[in-house]
């Protein structure tokens, strides 16, 4: 790992264990001993060759989402064994229905008692489920990845770009593209939202495996992401574009016993001296819907 990555993982470290803190009203010591250990963990087990920040960034997201599924079981076995126990008192209050003669009154008292129960129960599992999808919400809210692709979301390119746009002597080019799947609408009603999804997740998992370390996939929205190509010059950008349409139109999703073909559209830009995150997204995406107007499955580039 490059000492950028190294340091983009600590503030990824960082800024998760901060998210944890303020979304636990009753955060403890423990709880960030135990998250702490966590992240030593995923550090000691860095592949150099295959795994970089992005990737440490995912398993602090998915730490989270473990302990809120863990919370979330333990809840659930509480609350069954509460019924467990208000079904058996049930069937004993039942049995005595056997019996030649019946107490009324202290027959519908066990029943009330019963109904109380069960009520109290159901409550506090409501509040349990309650709580735990306002964590799910926070996380989601304040995380950098998006939870389907599990690349970066779009609350992470503004930022990244903020900081870009700041530096105006970046020592390297800097390259923006704009990726739109084509059709994806009609995929989506011919198919269903559920393929919809399979297939954004197919395209991030193409764009990870086709591109270096250093450059960043965010999921822009909807079905279109963006992506930063850093130190590599013009000529080497649109090439790496025209191999990225290729590898989405030569590789076919099979979902359901169906295969489904997919293109995409690629808009192009290149950041400049003056750029804000405003200008150089407006320029990709005049690059984009020029791709988009001449028949889509293409590059088109806007450089200044």
């Amino acid at each position: 790992m490059e000492k950028n990555d190294l340091k983009a993982l600590i503030e990824e470290i960082y800024e998760n264990l901060l998210e944890r803190i303020n979304s636990d009203e009753k955060a403890t010591k423990g709880q960030i001993i135990s998250y702490l250990k966590d992240a030593i963990e995923v550090v000691s087990n860095i592949n150099d060759k295959d795994i970089d920040s992005i990737e440490h960034a995912k398993e602090a997201f998915n730490n989270s989402y473990k302990e809120l599924v863990k919370q979330s079981l333990t809840s659930y076995k509480n609350t069954n064994d509460k019924f467990g126990e208000l079904t058996q008192l049930n069937k004993e209050t039942m049995d005595q229905c056997g019996e030649k003669h019946i107490n009324l009154e202290t027959l519908t008292k066990k029943f009330n008692e019963i109904q109380t129960h069960m009520t109290e129960e159901v409550k506090k599992a409501n509040e349990v489920i309650s709580e735990l999808s306002n964590k799910v919400k926070v996380l989601e809210q304040t995380s950098n990845l998006d939870p389907l692709t599990k690349v970066l979301n779009r609350r992470a390119l503004i930022s990244y770009l903020k900081d870009v746009c700041a530096n105006k002597d970046i020592p390297y080019s800097l390259h923006v593209l704009m990726i739109d799947i084509d059709n994806f609408k009609s995929i989506n009603d011919n198919y269903g939202h559920i393929t919809g999804d399979k297939i954004l997740i197919f395209i991030s998992n193409i764009l990870r495996k086709a591109l270096r370390d250093g450059d960043k996939i965010f999921r822009f929205g909807g079905e279109e992401f963006t992506i930063i190509l850093n130190r590599n010059s013009d000529e080497q950008s649109e090439a790496i574009a025209n191999r990225l349409l290729k590898l989405i139109s030569s590789n076919n999703l099979i979902y359901m016993g169906q295969k489904i073909s997919i293109t995409a559209s690629i808009g192009l830009t290149k950041f400049l001296q003056n750029d804000t995150p405003d200008s150089l997204m407006q320029r990709a995406d005049k690059a984009l819907y020029a791709s988009k107007n001449n028949g889509k499955n293409m590059v088109s580039k806007v450089c200044e």
